[in-house]
C-alpha cells in the first residue's frame, strides 16, 4: 500500500480554515483528508500498478479499524479518529466504492444514477467532515448532499477533457443525448464544442442550485464550525464562475490560481469570523 501524505490537507483549497478549528477537530480532519487524498491518488495517479488490489487492501484495513486490528500507521490514526468522533464504516467504504467505480469506468444513464457516484466521492466525505466538526442530523445530511454535489459537479465540468483522456465520462447519457452528442465523441476528443458547452451549462445550473441550497443551510449552523465548508463553497463556486466566463468552451481545465484561491479563502474566513 502506498504511504499517505499526512500534510496533504495543508495544500488543499480549504487548508487555511483548519487553523481556526480547535486542535482535536483540526487533527481529525487532517487524518480523514489524508485517507481521502490517498484513495484519490490510488484511482488517478499513473504510477499505481494495481489499483484494484490497493483499494481492496484499504477496504480490508478499514474493516480492521473497526476490529481494532490495524496493520498500518494510517489505519491506527483512523482507529483513533473513529473512536473520538464516532465515524461509521460507510464514511470510508463508500469512498472506496466511488474510487472502484472510477477505475472500472462506470457510466451513468441519468443524473439520478450519477447521484450514486456523487454520494460516494463527495456526499459521504461531507458527512464525515461534519461528524468531525460536531454537526449531525438531518441538516448535516442535507448540507453534505448539496455542497458535496455542487463541488463534484463543478469538478466534472472543469475536468471533462482530462477525465476523457483517462477513459472516463461522468456526464449522464440522457443529458448528452438531449444535445445530440455521444460519450464516444467525448472520449475521442471529437465532441462538437457548442453542443458540449450546452451540456456543461446545463450541469452548471444544477451545481448553482446546490451551492445556493448549501449556503442557506450553512447560515443555520454554528458559523465557526462551518469554516471549512464555507471556504470550499466559495472557492469552488468561484472556479465555476471562471469556467462560465469561457461560455463553457475551453480545451484545458480552467482552474483558480493560487492567488485567487487565497483571495476567496481569506474572504470566507473573515466574513465568517465577523458575521453574527
Amino acid at each position: 500500500m502506498n504511504p499517505p501524505d499526512k500534510t496533504a490537507y495543508k495544500k488543499s483549497s480549504f487548508g487555511p480554515a483548519f487553523l481556526f478549528l480547535n486542535r482535536k477537530r483540526r487533527k481529525g480532519l487532517a487524518v480523514y483528508y489524508t485517507f481521502c487524498r490517498l484513495m484519490d491518488d490510488i484511482a488517478d495517479e499513473p504510477n499505481v500498478k494495481n489499483r484494484a488490489q490497493e483499494l481492496a487492501d484499504w477496504r480490508a484495513e478499514v474493516e480492521r479499524v473497526y476490529e481494532k486490528k490495524t496493520t498500518t500507521q494510517l489505519g491506527r490514526d483512523l482507529q483513533k479518529l473513529v473512536r473520538r468522533f464516532k465515524l461509521t464504516p460507510d464514511r470510508f467504504l463508500w469512498l472506496i466504492e466511488g474510487m472502484q467505480a472510477d477505475i472500472e469506468g462506470r457510466t451513468y444513464k441519468t443524473f439520478e444514477e450519477l447521484e450514486w457516484y456523487l454520494w460516494r466521492v463527495a456526499g459521504i466525505v461531507g458527512l464525515a467532515t461534519l461528524d468531525i466538526l460536531g454537526v449531525k442530523g438531518e441538516k448535516a445530511k442535507a448540507l453534505a448532499q448539496t455542497l458535496g454535489f455542487a463541488v463534484q459537479t463543478t469538478n466534472i465540468i472543469r475536468d471533462v477533457y482530462e477525465d476523457a483522456k483517462m477513459g472516463r465520462v461522468y456526464l449522464p447519457d440522457d443529458l448528452l443525448q438531449a444535445h445530440g452528442i455521444t460519450r464516444e465523441q467525448i472520449l475521442r476528443g471529437k465532441a462538437p464544442t457548442a453542443e458540449l458547452a450546452e451540456v456543461l451549462a446545463d450541469l452548471a445550473d444544477q451545481s448553482i442550485l446546490c451551492y445556493a441550497q448549501a449556503e442557506r443551510i450553512m447560515h443555520t449552523l454554528p458559523r465557526r464550525r462551518m469554516l471549512p465548508c464555507r471556504v470550499m463553497s466559495l472557492v469552488y463556486r468561484a472556479n465555476l464562475a471562471k469556467i462560465e466566463k469561457t461560455g463553457f468552451k475551453f480545451k484545458h481545465a480552467v482552474k483558480l490560481s493560487k492567488l485567487e484561491k487565497t483571495k476567496y479563502s481569506t474572504y470566507a474566513l473573515f466574513s465568517t469570523m465577523l458575521s453574527h
